[in-house]
């Protein structure tokens, strides 16, 4: 039953938020849970998303929300990114928090960068007790969006507590370029008295309460339902309160804290009547910068149970400017301002070329070992990915590949869409298959090194007569440069080649050699044998005279066993030893002449078909 219960309470949320966002993710960084936090937001754990970091839990969470109570810290790698399926062209909100809480026992809050698909976006300076966050709101240009941490001084390790991203209408914050991206600097409603955010949001916006100037007063709106469809949809929540001063020659400051150098910003203020007005009534007001009237100045007058909405645009300011809201002259009631929102504005990267984008892809599909890098390889400088190099351009090009020692193995994919690079170092892995023929193709390679793979097959010949790239190919066993067999004899070749795996002519042409060691060697033995049976026939005719003469002094006839028998059978040993002797010579001799005549006509045959 208690299942039951959550499953509803976790589709109703869903359904909520769907209705207003195509894109959400709620990321709860170094958790591998799922649930549902008392916002009725869904969160899920990261452990699914990226490889690398280490999950840690805060030693002070009893102040902070649950989500905040582990993080994801980065100890290895110039920045590290989450990459987050989104809409190509829509337009998002995204927003990265961080919770220190005292995770490695330090008391030592770091400092990192943030950046998002090759932009920077901040610089993240985390407190011991506070959760800090930043937002962005941007439209995306392809399927994936990504999120980076960036370590920026030694022994100061990034981390992440929580990711958030959502869709919004395509009719919201429309009022800026969108090669652009809204950076927040200020959300807040006038008059509440906690944060507001979803399920009264439902793009989930924090609207934080704001800090009441002297001379304000709180005022709470009559109505009882206050409509916001307008394009950036506040919460009615905010829309209830408003502030206000006492008297109609009295204005509003605006308290923004700009940097001290001018930067281009955006707002938006959000005005709704608090009560019904008589027709003796007015309220009527102007925005100023700097106490004096815009230069296309819109004269303000806020609607009771709807709302109106003023956005400022193509502006810049500094810690010198300041905005106030000040009432006309015809007006008898003092202004209100019930919300605003502030943000600076940047321009968007178009990231790094998408041709090194698509052959980086078809390396990360082969080899898997490669797939925890994400975000922009190339931007923002100098945070590429440890295994490029890139130019300084502002769409940059990918250089140099630097892989050995990446425990690579299978066949190298295509990605002859790189056609910048210059530099590529893959030794050293146990990369297999033939050479791909698009390397001594691409355009500005001057340096190719393949050594201490498992390369088969021939070197291109794109690759081989190639002078203007530097070869290197030893330590592949069974590598060929040219011919029909291979041997492990690894010289250094001409053309552009250096240390590489050379071969021989060929079969045929390396049959001589072959021939001539093994039938001069035969010729020898010949003679090494005659030479025996003659020792051996000379000492058996040296035997049989002893006995002929001992035979003489002893006795009469012997018969047929006497030295006349010996006499005969030394004879007869002697004459088949020569005749086997002259049979092996002629067989000899008559398989040299054949194998050579062989040789000759296969060389012949083989200079004709190379036309020599």
């Amino acid at each position: 039953m208690a299942m039951a219960s959550h499953l509803f309470l976790f589709l109703v949320a869903l359904s909520a938020i769907s209705a207003s966002a195509d894109v959400l993710w709620s990321i709860d960084c170094g958790s591998s849970d799922t649930y549902m936090d008392g916002n009725l937001i869904f969160w899920m754990g990261d452990n699914t998303l990226i490889q690398n970091g280490q999950s840690e839990v805060v030693q002070s969470s009893n102040l902070v929300d649950h989500v905040m109570s582990t993080l994801r810290v980065f100890t290895t790698r110039k920045k590290n990114c989450y990459s987050l399926m989104v809409d190509k062209g829509g337009q998002i909100y995204a927003r990265a928090s961080f919770y220190y809480g005292n995770y490695d026992g330090k008391s030592a809050p770091p400092t990192f960068d943030l950046h998002y698909d090759g932009n920077y976006w901040a610089t993240v300076e985390t407190s011991k007790d506070k959760v800090v966050y930043y937002e962005t709101i941007y439209v995306v240009k392809g399927d994936y969006m990504s999120v980076c941490v960036a370590q920026t001084q030694p022994n100061q390790y990034p981390f992440m507590s929580a990711l958030e991203v959502r869709s919004l209408g395509s009719n919201m914050y429309r009022h800026f370029d969108s090669n652009n991206a809204l950076y927040l600097k200020a959300r807040v409603a006038y008059g509440t008295t906690a944060d507001v955010r979803y399920s009264a949001d439902a793009y989930d916006r924090i609207w934080q309460p704001a800090a009441i100037g002297t001379g304000l007063t709180v005022v709470t709106s009559d109505a009882l339902f206050i409509d916001t469809s307008i394009d950036d949809n506040p919460p009615q929540a905010v829309m209830q309160n408003a502030v206000t001063t006492s008297k109609a020659s009295d204005s509003i400051q605006l308290s923004i804290d700009f940097p001290a150098k001018a930067v281009p910003i955006y707002m938006n203020l959000y005005f709704s009547e608090v009560t019904q007005l008589n027709t003796t009534q007015k309220r009527s007001f102007e925005l100023y910068a700097n106490d004096k009237p815009l230069p296309n100045p819109e004269v303000i007058v806020p609607p009771y149970g709807t709302i109106t909405e003023m956005w400022l645009t193509n502006v810049s300011a500094s810690s010198n400017t300041s905005f106030s809201l000040v009432a006309t002259s015809d007006s008898t009631l003092p202004p209100l301002i019930n919300a605003m929102e502030v943000f600076d504005v940047d321009v968007l990267t178009d990231g790094t070329n998408s041709n090194d984008v698509d052959g980086l892809s078809s390396l990360q599909t082969e080899f898997t070992n490669l797939q925890d890098w994400s975000g922009d390889p190339c931007l923002p400088s100098p945070y590429t990915w440890d295994w490029l190099n890139c130019s300084s351009d502002a769409t940059p090009r990918v250089t140099a590949l630097y892989l050995s020692g990446y425990d690579l193995s299978g066949q190298l994919p295509d990605f002859s869409s790189m056609d910048a690079l210059v530099m590529i170092d893959v030794h050293n892995n146990s990369l297999s298959g033939s050479i791909p023929d698009f390397f001594g193709t691409l355009p500005n390679l001057k340096e190719l090194n393949l050594a201490d793979n498992k390369l088969t097959g021939q070197i291109p010949s794109s690759l081989s007569k190639n002078n203007k790239i530097k070869l290197t190919v030893s330590g592949n066993p069974e590598l060929c440069i040219s011919g029909k067999s291979c041997k492990t004899d690894t010289t250094s070749t001409g053309g552009g080649s250096s240390d590489t795996q050379s071969t021989s002519l060929g079969k045929k042409s390396s049959k001589l050699p072959a021939i001539l060691g093994g039938t001069i060697p035969a010729f020898f033995v010949f003679w090494i044998i005659v030479g025996v049976a003659i020792v051996l026939h000379q000492n058996r005719k040296r035997a049989a005279n002893t006995a002929m003469t001992a035979g003489q002094t002893g006795g009469a006839n012997m018969g047929n066993g006497g030295p006349q028998g010996m006499a005969n059978n030394s004879q007869m040993g002697g004459k088949l030893g020569q005749v086997a002797m002259n049979e092996f010579r002629v067989n000899m001799e008559q398989q040299m002449s054949n194998e050579i005549s062989e040789l000759i006509n296969e060389q012949v045959q083989d200079d004709d078909n190379r036309g020599v």
